[in-house]
């Protein structure tokens, strides 16, 4: 044969096996589709409805890990399981799938949680029949509060109430009490080894205190401190922006505390905004007064990071930020404000509040850098005693209607941090009124009204 004949045979002999090569992948891949597809219909019975919904209304991100612990259980018992947030499920979904387990927050006075308010408005207001239906409720609350469990006790009520049958009794749960969270575990069919605690995704670890600064000096409020921690050992746990530092007193392990995370990974530090709380007798608060006074430069504890999704950037990274809070709420709003600065985004929007200006202007030098370089857009300075009537920042958002509208509609995500009484329910109601009811529930629909209050 001539060469150049050899060289097409070679040419077409290479082509030949290639494409005989991709004929194998793919059967091979047909076939371990068709195995997945036949074990997973094996396992649901053939019916295809048959995954055991498992359904969470989270605020802060324990009901969200104790519903995907729960999945877990069920898929290594050979249960197929799927995994929403209530706010994805409409009566449709619960009315064909034959099994469905809830765990619900109740966030502030007894409301249903930001995860679970689009399913409380348009599916728990109206009548539904779901005699289909089997469920169980595991309602997670606080004691504490006048309103125990109430979310998780309605949700309970509203199913019973549409013909849907109790699996088991509801299980109501104070503080992520281990014994109670135990017992759901069993009903779930979760091997006693794997512990119930709604934190499998957290990062348990030691930190070392390596700076701590006063930064309301003079206030007549109580002080606040920005507190820095370091890893004590390598490789540090990683967070993002929203995510959450808890705290378990050996004094108290069963009501840990929760911090807003001020930081970002980037920086190298783990950073709080901790206000320190003093009781009537001059004691100081358990929590904050060992992290403000008594915990010493280079002494270590343990934090438990937690993830807060619905408190992430997320999707929201490219869009516009309006950033509302008042107080030690500044943390979270400043870590994202970080995330955005290393992004090189400047479509941000700040309204926070304090006290007075001269005393509370917390963080300022940071604020005004970042006006200076544009990171911030627009910065809203609320200080509620620096006139002889109160303003706060919802005032300041209606005074602003406008603009907030405007924003808005350049679709624009709203997140909130700071305190439950007084800001955050104003918060709410100035935006309801300026972009109204509808524009508020498709905000929550999609993500893109965050709230981490408390």
């Amino acid at each position: 044969m001539t060469e150049p004949v050899l060289r097409v045979l070679a040419a077409s002999l290479t082509v030949l096996a290639y494409v005989a090569l991709c004929a194998a992948i793919y059967w091979r891949r047909r076939q371990l589709r068709n195995l997945t597809a036949r074990q997973a219909a094996a396992l649901a019975g053939s019916q295809p409805g048959a995954a055991t919904l498992v359904l969470f209304a989270s605020q802060t991100g324990q009901a969200e890990a104790l519903a995907w612990q729960t999945g877990r259980w069920l898929h290594a018992a050979g249960t197929p399981a799927r995994v929403l947030s209530l706010n994805d499920v409409d009566t449709a979904m619960l009315r064909s799938a034959p099994r469905a387990l809830f765990i619900a927050s109740t966030y502030g006075e007894g409301d249903a949680p930001d995860g679970a308010s689009v399913f409380a408005e348009r599916v728990m207001g109206v009548r539904a029949e779901l005699s289909s239906l089997r469920y169980a409720v595991l309602a997670l609350g606080d004691r504490q509060y006048a309103n125990f469990c109430r979310f998780g006790r309605q949700l309970d009520e509203w199913l019973h109430a549409a013909g849907a049958k109790r699996a088991f009794e509801r299980i109501e749960v104070d503080n992520a009490d281990p014994a109670t969270l135990a017992e759901w575990q069993a009903q779930c069919g979760g091997s006693p080894d794997a512990s119930a605690t709604g934190t499998s995704e957290a990062s348990d670890a030691s930190w070392r205190l390596v700076s701590r600064r006063l930064l309301n000096g003079g206030s007549t409020g109580a002080p606040v401190h920005l507190l820095g921690f370091a890893p004590s050992a390598a490789p540090a746990p990683g967070w993002e922006s929203g995510d959450i530092a808890q705290l378990a007193l050996a004094s108290d392990p069963g009501r840990p505390r929760d911090y807003s995370i001020a930081s970002i990974a980037a920086d190298g530090e783990l950073q709080l905004l901790v206000r320190q709380e003093q009781h009537q007798d001059g004691t100081l608060g358990a929590a904050s007064g060992l992290l403000t006074s008594t915990l010493n430069l280079g002494d270590t504890i343990r934090l438990r990071l937690r993830p807060h999704r619905s408190f992430r950037l997320g999707e929201n990274a490219r869009r516009p930020l309006l950033l509302i809070g008042n107080g030690t709420g500044l943390a979270g709003l400043r870590s994202h404000l970080r995330a955005r600065a290393a992004m090189d985004r400047h479509d941000n929007w700040l309204v926070f509040g304090e006290r007075n200006a001269q005393h509370d202007y917390l963080c300022r030098d940071e604020i005004e850098a970042w006006q200076h370089s544009g990171v911030l857009q627009r910065v809203d300075m609320v200080f509620s005693r620096d006139q002889p009537e109160r303003l706060y920042v919802q005032h300041r958002l209606l005074q602003l209607h406008e603009e907030v509208r405007a924003w808005v509609a350049r679709d624009a995500a709203i997140y909130v941090c700071g305190s439950l009484q007084g800001m955050a329910g104003g918060v709410d109601a100035a935006l309801r009124q300026i972009v109204g009811e509808a524009v508020m529930g498709e905000l929550l629909a999609s993500g893109r009204y965050c709230r981490d209050v408390y």
